[in-house]
């Protein structure tokens, strides 16, 4: 089947097959392999990407089921350095073997997007479709809590003046 998807900012027109899953289609046609594949069953939330701005379970959709959308990965959720979200899951220590963190980071994203402030147990129960086996979660709390006021800090940053350009005429 045909089908066109943005992925990270770049447009992709591919023929796939029907049955194949989004997770394996970002991974094996778009390069996209920061996005894992976990358990395939959509339990442990490892492959989580952003679908049109909504956290989803990448091996729980499939491929065509993208077609027309914008797809984030973790890949694509920094714009040249770290995402506020990647920086404090580092300072956080909010990982140890790192298969769930890509996941962690991009449920977080879809968390703080409609709560940007949220409480320990707000941000527990946002991240409860993702499992960790690691880290006991309290620093992944921590890392989600501490994005979230460094987000808060960069809204409230003022713009620097910028000079527009004006076009001159000949």
């Amino acid at each position: 089947m045909k089908m066109s998807v943005m992925v990270d900012g770049v447009r992709y027109d591919d023929d796939v097959e029907p049955r194949m899953l989004l997770v394996h289609y970002l991974r094996e046609q778009a390069g996209r392999t920061g996005t894992p594949v976990g358990c395939d069953s959509s339990n442990c939330g490892a492959c989580t990407v952003l679908m049109n701005g909504v956290s989803v379970k990448s091996c729980a959709v499939l491929a065509v089921q993208a077609d027309g959308a914008e797809i984030t990965t973790i890949q694509g959720l920094a714009n040249g350095e770290l995402h506020p979200l990647q920086r404090a899951f580092h300072e956080e220590h909010a990982l140890q073997c790192g298969y769930c963190t890509p996941g962690m980071i991009m449920a977080a994203a879809d968390l703080l997007r409609d709560n940007p402030n949220p409480t320990e147990e707000e941000v527990r129960h946002g991240l409860e479709g993702n499992l960790c086996r690691c880290t006991g979660y309290q620093n992944i709390v921590a890392a989600v809590q501490q994005a979230a006021r460094m987000l808060a800090e960069e809204q409230a940053a003022p713009v620097a003046d910028q000079a527009i350009p004006v076009a001159s005429g000949a």
